[in-house]
């Protein structure tokens, strides 16, 4: 995953400590709702759904979307926030130290083919709902609450 410009500078005065960080993940569905876009992460070879940090003063469904775009190449609009939470503290292989807050999103295709639109991710492809690509307890546990297509958003207390 790229850093952002703005936490390296901010790791230029805090070093290794822990940054809170707002993130995002977009669940991008087709318009027949028949197919998600997943990932494939350059750095771990695993699937994902799209995910990036919230820049400062960034609206989280703006971030999806922008997310989606560059990682992706394609257009998409945010429909409803599905989830809510936090990830344990993890570190780093360079020592930094960070904590991030997760801000689901699900969307719709508005248009292009997907492709790995930047150095982040080595695919882009649509998988079938029914048969997603092998991706880890969270996001599948996301995938599900997304499936159930319920208006509200799941949180955790």
């Amino acid at each position: 995953m790229a850093t952002p410009d703005f936490v390296l500078a901010l790791r230029e005065h805090v070093g290794h400590d822990l940054l809170w960080m707002p993130g995002v993940t977009a669940f991008v569905l087709d318009a027949d709702r028949q197919h998600m876009l997943a990932v494939r992460r350059a750095d771990t070879g695993a699937w994902t759904p799209v995910t990036g940090i919230i820049d400062p003063g960034e609206e989280p469904a703006s971030a999806a979307v922008r997310e989606v775009a560059e990682e992706a190449g394609v257009d998409c609009a945010p429909l409803r926030l599905v989830d809510v939470r936090t990830h344990p503290p993890l570190t780093f292989p360079n020592g930094d130290h960070a904590q991030f807050l997760d801000l689901c999103f699900v969307c719709e295709h508005t248009g292009g083919e997907p492709y790995p639109a930047d150095g982040e991710n080595t695919e882009a492809r649509w998988f079938p709902l029914e048969d997603p690509p092998p991706m880890n307890d969270r996001f599948l546990a996301q995938l599900q609450i997304v499936l159930a297509d319920r208006p509200e958003a799941r949180f955790r207390r």
